[in-house]
């Protein structure tokens, strides 16, 4: 007879090594208001999918994009504040 055995010990060892780090939660929490803009824009394309894209879909579609795209300019720009020191060259 063969017995089965869990691994749920070897599994679960190594869990707290598995939780995120300070600076990692820091950075999702910098990223956030983008992958919240990327989410409106896939929810806009889903909406989409199963039928012909009307004129009020058209707009939420390029609302959705100006404001992903915004959302990425001000992390970018907020990044490279940050980084840089002195002020402006």
């Amino acid at each position: 007879m063969n017995h089965i055995v869990t691994v749920q010990d070897a599994v679960t060892a190594f869990a707290d090594f598995m939780e995120p780090t300070d600076a990692e939660l820091e950075a999702i929490e910098r990223e956030m208001p983008v992958i919240l803009a990327d989410v409106d824009l896939l929810d806009a394309y889903i909406v989409t999918l199963d039928r012909t894209p009307t004129e009020l879909d058209d707009r939420r579609i390029r609302r959705a994009r100006r404001r992903a795209l915004a959302a990425r300019v001000a992390l970018v720009n907020g990044a490279a504040g940050t980084s840089i020191r002195g002020g402006a060259a």
